[in-house]
């Protein structure tokens, strides 16, 4: 599908790379961290998570340039890995992106932080998968 010329899985692709450049700025400018280095009070975010985020971008600039086949790929496999990753971050307070079920486990947290911090990934996760999955080759 074409919106006004421009290919709707590339410009979605383009605007998630976009939206994973801003989280890993979030996670690399002063002033946007608390006293606890918490972004928004929230998320610590580490050196792997920020890579994570860039190497994620970067993806997603690429497949928004190359060919809406290549998008529609990144969208179904970005948008599967990010939803499951915030649906386990959900459940259990640790994401598996990020490795956290590895090195924290089972995090005994309050749900409505739970939902905060997952959020995110659902919702980059949710629009790549509807993106790509909802999208004809």
């Amino acid at each position: 599908m074409k919106i006004r010329g421009v290919d709707a899985p590339q410009a979605l692709s383009l605007a998630l790379g976009v939206g994973l450049a801003v989280a890993t700025l979030t996670g690399l400018l002063p002033g946007l961290t608390d006293e606890q280095g918490r972004t928004f009070g929230l998320f610590k975010l580490n050196a792997y998570q920020n890579l994570l985020h860039a190497a994620s971008a970067a993806w997603a600039f690429t497949a928004a340039f190359t060919s809406r086949r290549i998008a529609i790929d990144f969208l179904r496999i970005f948008g599967t890995l990010y939803f499951i990753d915030g649906l386990m971050g959900l459940a259990v307070g640790s994401g598996y992106l990020d490795l956290g079920i590895v090195r924290f486990g089972v995090l005994d947290l309050p749900l409505s932080f739970k939902a905060l911090t997952s959020f995110p990934h659902l919702l980059l996760g949710g629009i790549g998968c509807a993106g790509g999955f909802l999208s004809k080759r």
